[in-house]
This record gives C-alpha cells, structure tokens and sequence, in this order.
C-alpha cells in the first residue's frame, strides 16, 4: 500500500467522523466570534468573512478528492473480497456436488445389497416352507 493511499485512508476516517464537524464548526464560530467582537485588537476579517469562506472552499476542495481515492481503494477491496467470496462459494458448490454423487451411489450400492439380503431371506423363508 503507498503512503498516499495510506494518508487518503486516514484523512477521510478523520474527515468522515463526529469529531472533526464539531472542531471545525466550533473553529468557525470561535473565528466568527473573534471578528465581530474585534478581541485582541482588529478584525483578521471583516464580515462577510471572506478569509473564512476561501478557507473552507480550499478544504472542501482538498478533502472531497481525498476522500473520493479511499473511497475508490475501498471499492477495489471490496471487489477483491467479493471475488474471493465466489470463489470460495464454487469451491463449497463443487464439493457438496462431490459428496452428494458419493452419498447417491452409497444410497444405491445399500439399496442394491438390501435386495440381495431380501433375496436370501425369501429363499431361506421358502425353503422352511419347503421342507415343512
């Protein structure tokens, strides 16, 4: 795995959780908060917040392709296990086909045997009759 996919892996986990839309919501009013109320000297920037706006526009940017790769990894991960599962799945298939034929020509070679058991018994029954 390269360290790129590895990095994109990471950056959408982090990106895609609880915690970072919190810290950045709360980034945004703590920004907002700072350049209205003008605390510790002048505003960075002035409402309408332009600064703010290009900020978030570059991470938006960033973050949606990044986000998009892992997405893309994940899905040849997921073909890959997808490919494998049919795989095991045919070999499962072919082996009960296997012991299915082994069982019907058990079940036949048993039959087989039951009718010459039965043989044997009715000439044994008829030769009682016989000599009685």
């Amino acid at each position: 795995m390269k360290y790129g996919d590895r990095a994109a892996d990471r950056v959408a986990a982090i990106g895609g959780s609880w915690g970072f839309i919190v810290t950045f919501l709360a980034l945004m009013v703590l920004w907002m908060i700072l350049n209205i109320t003008h605390l510790w000297g002048g505003e960075f920037d002035p409402f309408p917040f332009i600064l703010l706006n290009l900020s978030l526009s570059t991470v938006a940017a960033l973050q949606a392709p990044i986000i998009l790769m892992s997405q893309n990894r994940q899905a040849k991960k997921d073909r890959i296990t997808n490919r494998h599962d049919y795989e095991v799945n045919l070999r499962t298939t072919v082996e009960i086909l296997r012991l299915s034929r082994k069982l019907d020509r058990m079940a036949h070679f048993a039959v087989r045997e039951a009718k010459k058991a039965e043989e044997a018994i009715d000439e044994v029954v008829e030769e009682v009759r016989q000599s009685n």
